[in-house]
C-alpha cells in the first residue's frame, strides 16, 4: 500500500538509505526473485516512456516467480494491493523488479514487490513503486489444497513485513465493507447540478473493448496472467479517461483488487470503462473484465479503479472538466468514487505520517478507523522487530533495553511472568483496570468500543511538565497538575504460530473530548505490550514506549542505570497478572478497586516519582 507523495528521485534516494543500508546487510532470501528490463521502444508509449500495463506484465510475472518458489506449486494471483506510481520509466532506462515472499499463511501467501529505475548513463536508481500481491496455490490432481510451510524471517526487515503482513491481511478482509460504511454514512456529497451544463457525460467516455486470450497470454498453467488481464484493463481505461480530458493522461494510482475467477486461453475478455468521477486535478475511471467462451453466460474477473491525471508542460497536474454522471448506475459510481477518494487520502495521511510531525494525534473518525488500527499495530510490531535493542539494566531477570534513532529514543521493559499468554493478554487489553497495578493511572474512562478489537479510552495521569528538569521542586509542582490522553488501544490476537498477542495504543483527537482547561494533553506515538508464549504456560511481556525528546532528561535517571523504577512498575504489572491468574475476568473488575489501594507493592519516593513520568507521561 504505497502512499508517498511525488518527489524527486535523488532526494527520495536520500529518505531510503537507511532501508537501504539495512538491505544491503540482508542475507539471500530463498524465494527472492530478481527480473531486470532495459525499456525498449515496443514497450513505451506515445511519450516514449514505459508502458503501465507492460509494468504490470513484468510485475506478476516476478511476484507468481517467487510465490512458486516457494510453494513448489503452480500459483496464481488472487489480489493487488494499492499500487501508487511514483515517477515514470523512459525508454533506454532499466527497470529491476525484486519479488519475496513476507509470509505464507495457509494455503496463500504475501507477495512483496519492489519496482526501481536505473539510468545507465548517469548510475541514478530511484523507487517507482512498491506493491504487495496475494497468491494462492492451485489444487492437486486430485483436489487436494496444497498446506504452505511457514516463511521463517531472518533479518530485521523481513521479521518487519512477516509481522505487519498480518494486518495487511485484515484491512484486505474488509476493504469493500469500508466503502459501504462510508457511503452508509451519508457524508457523500452529490453531483453539482449547478455545474452540470459544462460537465461531460460519462456516457462519452465508456470504452469497450473484446480480447482473445491466445498461448502467448497464458502462463505454463493455460491461465490468463493476471498482468495481462490488468495490462488490457490499463489500455481501456486510458481510452475512457481520455475521452474526458481529449489528452494523453498519465496513470498514477490502482487501488486495491480481487481476481474473481480464473481465465483461461480460448476465452473471449470483454472489458468495459467509463469515467465514474472527475475530480480538479484527477480522473477516476472504473473498468470491469469479463470473460466468456462461445456458449455460456459472462463471468466476472476483475473490477479494478485507475487515477489518472493530466500534466502541462511543466509536469503540474491540469485542471480537468466536470463530469456528468448517468442516472442511477452513474451516480452510484460517482459517490463511490469519491469515497475512495476519502479512503486514499485517509490511508496516505496516516500510514505516510512523519513520526516527528507534531502533533502527533490524528483525527479519529468511523471512516478512517480501519487505517488508524492498521497503523497503531503495525507501528508497535515494526518496532518491537527492530534488531539494535541495547540492554541498559537488568534486576531479577526484569531488563531494560533502549533504542536510539536520530532524535527519538524508545525503550523496551521485558520479563516472563508465570501466567498463560491468552489470559495475560485478556488482563492487559482491559485499558480501564490499568489503575488496579498502576498506581499513576489516576483514571481510566472507556469512550467508546469502536469494534471487538479496538477501544478509545481517556487516560487522566499526573503530568511532568512543570518544574525544570533536575529542579527539586519538579514533583511537588506535577502534583497539582494533571494531563490526559486520547488512546486508540488495538488488541490482536495472533495470526499464526510463534505470534505474539499484541496490544498497541496511540494518541487520536476527538471532537467529543477536546483540551480541557486545567489538564495538559499528552501525546503517545507508539507504546504497546507484546505477550509471547513461552514453555510451561508462561509468558514473555514486553512493554514499548517510544519517548519524545521532551521526556529523555526524566527516563535517563532509569537508563543510565541510577534508579530502579521501572523494575518496581514491573513488579506491580508482574503482580497483578499473577493474582488474577485463574480468576473470572468480572469477579477480578469488581474487586479492583479495593485490590489497587490495599495490596500493591509499596515504593521508595525516588522510585515512586520516576516511575510516575516513566508510565504516565507517554504511557
Amino acid at each position: 500500500m504505497s502512499s508517498r507523495e511525488f518527489g524527486d528521485p535523488e532526494k527520495e534516494g536520500e529518505d531510503d538509505e537507511e532501508e537501504e543500508e539495512e538491505e544491503e546487510e540482508e542475507s539471500a532470501n530463498p524465494t527472492e526473485v530478481k527480473m531486470s528490463q532495459i525499456v525498449m521502444p515496443c514497450h513505451s508509449n506515445h511519450r516514449q516512456e514505459l508502458s503501465v500495463g507492460q509494468l504490470l506484465k513484468w510485475i506478476d510475472s516476478t511476484a507468481c516467480l517467487s510465490a512458486e518458489r516457494h510453494a513448489g506449486s503452480p500459483c496464481v494471483t488472487a489480489s493487488m494491493d494499492d499500487i501508487h506510481f511514483e515517477h515514470t520509466i523512459r525508454v533506454g532506462q532499466v527497470v529491476n523488479i525484486k519479488a519475496k515472499v513476507n509470509r505464507a499463511f495457509n494455503t496463500s501467501m504475501e507477495v512483496g514487490i519492489q519496482v526501481s529505475c536505473e539510468d545507465l548513463f548517469t548510475d541514478r536508481h530511484w523507487r517507482v513503486c512498491h506493491a504487495y500481491a496475494t497468491f494462492v496455490t492451485q489444487r492437486t490432481n486430485t483436489g487436494q489444497k496444497v498446506i504452505l510451510k511457514p516463511i521463517v524471517p531472518h533479518t530485521q526487515r523481513e521479521q518487519v513485513e512477516y509481522s505487519v503482513a498480518a494486518e495487511r491481511r485484515r484491512v484486505r478482509m474488509v476493504h469493500d465493507d469500508i466503502i459501504k460504511d462510508l457511503l452508509s454514512h451519508g457524508s457523500i456529497q452529490q453531483a453539482d447540478s449547478a455545474a452540470e451544463c459544462d460537465a461531460v457525460a460519462a456516457e462519452k467516455t465508456k470504452v469497450e473493448s473484446v480480447e482473445l486470450v491466445l498461448p502467448p497470454h497464458a502462463n505454463h498453467q493455460v491461465n490468463t496472467f493476471g498482468g495481462q488481464i490488468m495490462a488490457w484493463m490499463v489500455n481501456v481505461a486510458t481510452i475512457a479517461a481520455s475521452r474526458l480530458c481529449q489528452a494523453h493522461p498519465t496513470l498514477r494510482t490502482i487501488d486495491m483488487f480481487t481476481f474473481r475467477g480464473p481465465s483461461q486461453v480460448g476465452d473471449r475478455l470483454l472489458l468495459r470503462a467509463i469515467v465514474n468521477n472527475a475530480f480538479k486535478t484527477s480522473i477516476e475511471v472504473g473498468v470491469r473484465a469479463e470473460a466468456y467462451q462461445e456458449e455460456g453466460p459472462n463471468r466476472h474477473i476483475n473490477s479494478a479503479f485507475m487515477t489518472f491525471e493530466v500534466l502541462d508542460d511543466h509536469g503540474k497536474p491540469r485542471t480537468l472538466p466536470r463530469i456528468r454522471p448517468e442516472p442511477l448506475e452513474g451516480e452510484r459510481r460517482f459517490q463511490e468514487a469519491i469515497a475512495r477518494k476519502k479512503i486514499r487520502l485517509d490511508r496516505k495521511y496516516i500510514i505516510s505520517r512523519k513520526q516527528s510531525e507534531v502533533p502527533l494525534s490524528v483525527p479519529w473518525d468511523p471512516r478512517n478507523q480501519v487505517y488508524l488500527s492498521y497503523n497503531n499495530v503495525s507501528a508497535l510490531k515494526m518496532l518491537a522487530a527492530k534488531k539494535t535493542w541495547r540492554l541498559s539494566s537488568e534486576k531479577d531477570k526484569v531488563r531494560l533495553y533502549t533504542l536510539e534513532q536520530k532524535s527519538m529514543l524508545s525503550f523496551r521493559v521485558e520479563a516472563e511472568v508465570d501466567v498463560p499468554a491468552n489470559r495475560a493478554f485478556c488482563l492487559l487489553a482491559e485499558l480501564s483496570n490499568r489503575p488496579s497495578w498502576d498506581s499513576h493511572y489516576h483514571h481510566c474512562e472507556l469512550i467508546y468500543p469502536v469494534d471487538d478489537d479496538d477501544f478509545l479510552y481517556r487516560v487522566v495521569t499526573p503530568s511532568v511538565h512543570h518544574g525544570g528538569v533536575g529542579s527539586s521542586n519538579s514533583a511537588r509542582q506535577a502534583e497539582g497538575v494533571l494531563q490526559d490522553f486520547i488512546l486508540l488501544a488495538s488488541k490482536r490476537k495472533p495470526c499464526g504460530k510463534g505470534d505474539p498477542y499484541v496490544i498497541a495504543l496511540r494518541s487520536v483527537s476527538l471532537p467529543t473530548h477536546p483540551p480541557t482547561e486545567g489538564y495538559h494533553r499528552g501525546e503517545v506515538l507508539c507504546a504497546g505490550f507484546t505477550i509471547l508464549e513461552t514453555e510451561n504456560n508462561m509468558s514473555l511481556i514486553s512493554y514499548y514506549n517510544q519517548a519524545s525528546p521532551e521526556v529523555l532528561p526524566y527516563i535517563s535517571t532509569d537508563i543510565a542505570g541510577l534508579s530502579s523504577s521501572f523494575y518496581h512498575t514491573f513488579c506491580s504489572c508482574s503482580w497483578y497478572l499473577t493474582k488474577n491468574r485463574l480468576q473470572s475476568t468480572n469477579s477480578m473488575q469488581t474487586g479492583q478497586n479495593q485490590d489497587s489501594n490495599t495490596d500493591s507493592p509499596t515504593f521508595d519516593s525516588e522510585a515512586d516519582r520516576l516511575s510516575s513520568v516513566l508510565c504516565s507521561t507517554q504511557l
